[in-house]
């Protein structure tokens, strides 16, 4: 195990730094930058913005400037974000957790409900309960994150049941830890539900789809014949269809993150998606690759838990992985 997870981080290498080359290089390409902003201010000389382009390397050409910046970033050293005035690994630290808390709530919802509902659904093919959460799985999977997102607000604001903007109360240090952790839930429960209703849908359909291919295999009918008892028949099924859909993990991780930054901006979460929108507006250069950055990392983690879940499950993959028979 421990070979293929070294394998599976040395294949990560070169998707880490084809994405920030390639992030760095649109962005460069982009007419104008925070420095040429600061050009339109009488009273920054233009000596003056020549030292910060000569100070942060922006003064090289492109090529030699991307090198610099990815060996400060190997070791976490992602510069200064002109826009906020803070060293850019503060500004992400600040804000990631939100992001994860945001991202993981969803994900939990999504798996912890897709599994028992599209196994059930599988086990009642063609019955009633099947075509409800069939029902509920299309209707969700149609609607878009973010006007789920918009129809969520669009209730809260109206009902006033559930807060709006931000990840606590104005008096959130008054409240006792019981309360905080209620108070963190309220504001949670917006973005992660519009989040995590749309990505239980597919999943719901996922899983469905992969045990009903287990029950109409051989291997179940020699199983039924031979008597085998419900329960471990049940077993059969769900480790059996558990491989295609672990595969599918890492991508549901990728479109979590990238999903839960859309989100954050239209409900008003104080998360990366925030934090990255105001820097590509304002052309805040090493902002927007320190987010890309640590997203590109997120991302690549998420897929290495999913490859690993996998290699546990079925040690075919990582027999595969090395060539071997």
């Amino acid at each position: 195990m421990l070979k293929f997870i070294l394998f599976r981080l040395l294949q990560a290498i070169p998707t880490l730094i084809g994405v920030t080359f390639l992030s760095f290089v649109i962005i460069k390409l982009a007419p104008g930058d925070y420095l040429d902003q600061l050009k339109l201010n009488p009273q920054i000389s233009p000596e003056t913005i020549e030292r910060l382009k000569e100070l942060y390397g922006l003064d090289k050409p492109l090529i030699v400037q991307y090198f610099y910046w990815l060996k400060n970033a190997l070791l976490f050293d992602l510069g200064y974000s002109f826009q906020y005035h803070a060293p850019v690994i503060d500004l992400i630290l600040e804000r990631i957790p939100n992001t994860l808390l945001l991202s993981v709530s969803s994900a939990l919802f999504a798996w912890i409900l897709a599994i028992p509902l599209g196994t059930l659904a599988a086990f009642k093919e063609n019955g009633v309960l099947d075509k409800l959460i069939q029902a509920f799985s299309y209707t969700f999977f149609s609607i878009p994150s973010f006007f789920l997102a918009f129809i969520l607000l669009f209730f809260a604001s109206k009902t006033g049941v559930l807060p709006i903007g931000g990840v606590h109360s104005p008096e959130f240090e008054k409240l006792s830890f019981t309360e905080k952790i209620i108070d963190i839930l309220k504001h949670l429960l917006v973005p992660s539900l519009a989040l995590g209703l749309v990505s239980l849908a597919a999943l719901t359909r996922l899983v469905r789809s992969a045990v009903l291919e287990v029950l109409h295999s051989p291997m179940i009918t020699m199983l039924k014949a031979k008597g085998v008892k419900s329960i471990t028949l049940f077993r059969h099924v769900l480790k059996n269809a558990m491989n295609p859909f672990t595969t599918l993990l890492g991508y549901e991780i990728a479109n979590l993150i990238s999903g839960a930054a859309l989100i954050e901006i239209i409900v008003g979460w104080p998360g990366m998606g925030m934090l990255m929108l105001n820097a590509v507006l304002s052309q805040d250069l090493f902002l927007v690759m320190g987010g890309l950055y640590i997203g590109t990392i997120m991302l690549i983690v998420g897929n290495l838990i999913a490859d690993l879940l996998l290699a546990y499950i079925d040690p075919r993959v990582r027999e595969k992985a090395f060539g071997k028979s």
